[in-house]
């Protein structure tokens, strides 16, 4: 089961789509530039796609839209 769940996230996020582009977007600077937004320990995923989804759902990612 993922973590955090989708279904949680979509009500801090407008659609599936938005998310899914946040959230690679998210995940491809922390493997470019190594910056995390919490401490390595704190992160219940190891992978960097979790991980963003972990940011977003903490709200520590913010969408703006243009």
């Amino acid at each position: 089961m993922l973590y955090p769940s989708v279904d949680k996230i979509l009500t801090k996020v407008d659609s599936k789509y938005l998310l899914v582009h946040v959230a690679s977007k998210r995940s491809k600077q922390m493997l470019e530039y190594n910056h995390y937004q919490m401490k390595e320990e704190e992160y219940k995923n190891k992978k960097h796609l979790g991980r963003a989804m972990e940011e977003i759902d903490k709200g520590l990612v913010t969408i703006v839209k243009k």
